[in-house]
């Protein structure tokens, strides 16, 4: 996962949240315009907080550990 710098807000581009969430470009685009990921447009391109890139993917792995937990069982 990113890490977060100590030195203020961090972004990253769609493309970045795209390969680290380990999906399309699109999808992501997708996820910022129904407002399911929050961020912010710099001139033509779109930024998203660091913080709403560690809640999706923290989202994400809390949710397929659950799975792996209960499979293990």
């Amino acid at each position: 996962m990113p890490e977060v710098s100590s030195h203020g807000p961090r972004f990253y581009t769609v493309a970045e949240v795209a390969e680290f969430a380990r999906v399309s470009r699109m999808t992501v685009y997708r996820m910022v315009h129904s407002g399911e990921l929050p961020a912010v447009r710099v001139g033509g391109s779109y930024r998203v907080p660091a913080s709403a890139v560690e809640q999706l993917l923290g989202g994400a792995m809390g949710d397929q550990g659950g799975e792996e937990r209960r499979l293990a069982k």
